[in-house]
């Protein structure tokens, strides 16, 4: 069965573009590349990775599109496009002629307009992505999933999957809100989701495996074993964990479940999500 890292990034870093890196994150202000990648998914018996938006410009497209013409392991790509654009359609259907383009994904979390997500002009270019077979990454914080309830059960054929668990306070261990809201998401099957990001959403110097714990069930539970996918986050995951550590955190939380079920969360899930 394929293992599947089904998160993660590459960037040549540029302070500008890539504001969002601040001086407390000064280990991510550095290139980050396919080459680099690929030793810690060989080690750690990974067949492929799918490759995620970090800059939201078709630039970005380009970039990442080079990435996987060049390496194998890059079985997909999440990319990005102006949703809200009026020839949203001409720009899917150019991107539907390269292969390993499997979706798109917006910063939906920096926004300040929390409900982005329910314009008009947004679902609009939501309703064109399963024409095409595109699915769509959910990257939101946790006030932004009743937001997202709202979005995916006007979209009950598009496949849409819910980034680092929106992001749950795990640094403060508050998860009453969190629970609940992610409980309600989680009913509508066409809603899967990424067990990524988790470290940085905890305390980073100082995070236990049993921090996580509680979200992990939660996720479990919610979402069951056919909807969950294993994600790295790396190389943003470096600000308070390694590759290795990141998979130790899943690996011993999965050690109680079957064979079968471990192999669809790290790997089976993401290739049928993916289409990879």
């Amino acid at each position: 069965m394929p293992r599947i890292d089904a998160h993660q990034h590459f960037w040549q870093f540029d302070p500008v573009r890539d504001s969002w890196i601040t001086d407390d994150m000064e280990v991510l202000q550095q290139d980050f590349l396919p080459d680099d990648l690929h030793p810690l998914l060989q080690v750690n018996d990974f067949d492929g990775c799918v490759v995620v938006q970090s800059d939201q410009s078709e630039k970005e497209d380009e970039f990442q599109l080079l990435n996987a013409e060049a390496f194998d392991f890059i079985r997909g790509i999440v990319g990005w496009v102006d949703l809200q654009a009026e020839d949203v359609e001409d720009r899917l259907a150019y991107y539907h002629s390269f292969k390993k383009m499997k979706g798109f994904r917006h910063v939906l979390q920096g926004e300040a307009d929390r409900a982005l997500m329910l314009k008009p002009a947004f679902r609009n270019g939501i309703s064109k992505l399963n024409k095409f077979h595109f699915t769509y990454d959910l990257l939101i914080h946790p006030d932004q999933v009743g937001y997202a309830a709202a979005l995916v059960q006007q979209f009950p054929d598009q496949r849409f999957v819910v980034d680092h668990l929106a992001k749950p306070f795990i640094k403060s261990g508050d998860i009453t809100t969190w629970d609940a809201d992610i409980r309600k998401l989680a009913k509508f099957e066409n809603v899967s989701c990424k067990i990524s990001g988790l470290v940085t959403e905890a305390d980073w110097a100082h995070w236990k495996l049993e921090d996580f714990a509680p979200y992990l069930d939660v996720a479990l539970q919610a979402f069951g074993t056919k909807r969950v996918m294993f994600g790295s986050d790396w190389p943003v995951c470096q600000l308070a964990a390694s590759y290795e550590q990141v998979l130790e955190v899943v690996s011993a939380y999965f050690a109680g479940f079957t064979e079968h079920e471990r192999e669809l969360f790290f790997g089976i899930n993401a290739t049928k999500f993916y289409h990879l």
